[in-house]
């Protein structure tokens, strides 16, 4: 394939108030505000040196615009035009000036019916990584990942191997040997997007990077020393599936936010996926606890990038069903 997908590299999330979603992700968990007006607000983690990494917009109801990935040129841009529009999606471009900080974009619902953004060019702001005096909150680094629910692991999964370039790091498979879940990346950690199997599409949640386990375990006092216990959903805790520390959060329109530290090296090509069974108790905590059932069932609305609309939830392909744990 003639083009190159970086990395995840920003969101646009709706929400209802943005002063409440100011506290929270600014005052509370540390994310840096780089600019904001009547309509928006855009945040970045302190090791970005581009513009934002998470837009929220005003709107009458909370859903999910874009997930956007970074690529290395206008040139990619056509060619994923070319791809996109040869495999039969409609896509839609947004010129530069239309969207704040950002240069051309090209927007397309997936397969899985997720709303994708793709763009090379963005501002760039003073990154902030040594400014150990504006640490605050969480200690906001840098978007990680996208998570998403959608009907069709296995078709997504194909989808994003086949004509973007992704590879796997890890997979859950059920007893019948259907792939449940599955990790991918373009950078070379474990993911920029894992699909889950559950009705869909949604978006599951998004991960941030954190500098270390210390800050999730801060993070969680600042947010009950805040009044933000309730927004605690599940952990702190490790993954087994990653190796990573997580906390998982919601915020005041019920978006879930990861926050995430210490997962390990994907970039050798001889790297071979870790399978993982559904009923593994140490997949989802490697210490074995159980996550909560709104963690399986709930997930953000994501939007048509033609009409704007909610897009329609399908059936998940394979049963769903929480993990049976046996210890």
């Amino acid at each position: 394939m003639n083009y190159n997908v970086i990395r995840c590299a920003r969101s646009v999330l709706l929400v209802t108030n943005l002063e409440a979603s100011r506290k929270f992700y600014v005052d509370a968990l540390g994310f840096i505000e780089t600019e904001s007006d009547e309509n928006h607000i855009y945040l970045r983690g302190l090791e970005e040196h581009n513009h934002h990494s998470l837009v929220l917009k005003r709107a009458d109801k909370a859903a999910v615009e874009v997930l956007g990935y970074k690529v290395s040129s206008e040139a990619d841009l056509d060619s994923l035009a070319i791809m996109f529009e040869k495999e039969g999606y409609p896509i839609k471009w947004v010129e530069k000036g239309e969207q704040h900080a950002l240069g051309r974009s090209l927007r397309v619902n997936d397969l899985s019916g997720l709303p994708l953004e793709f763009f090379a060019e963005m501002d760039t702001v003073e990154r902030l990584l040594q400014r150990y005096d504006l640490y605050k909150g969480s200690r906001m680094q840098r978007i990680d990942h996208f998570n998403c629910a959608v009907s069709d692991v296995e078709a997504a999964y194909k989808f994003y191997k086949e004509n973007l370039g992704f590879a796997c790091s890890e997979y859950t498979d059920t007893p019948e040997g259907n792939i449940w879940a599955a990790w991918l990346h373009r950078k070379q950690n474990v993911h920029d997007v894992a699909f889950m199997n559950s009705k869909g599409p949604r978006l599951h949640h998004i991960g941030f990077w954190l500098p270390d386990q210390l800050s999730l375990i801060h993070t969680c006092d600042v947010l009950a020393a805040m009044g933000y216990g309730e927004a605690i959903e599940r952990g702190p805790g490790r993954h087994g599936l990653s190796n990573a520390f997580f906390l998982y959060l919601r915020d005041p329109d019920g978006h879930r936010i990861e926050l995430y530290s210490g997962d390990y090296l994907t970039s050798d090509p001889d790297f071979e996926p870790i399978r993982w069974d559904i009923n593994d108790p140490m997949r989802q905590t490697f210490w074995g606890h159980e996550a909560p059932d709104k963690w399986f069932t709930e997930a953000s609305p994501v939007l048509n990038v033609h009409t704007g609309k909610e897009m329609e939830i399908l059936p998940a392909k394979l049963e769903q069903h929480k993990p049976t744990f046996v210890i």
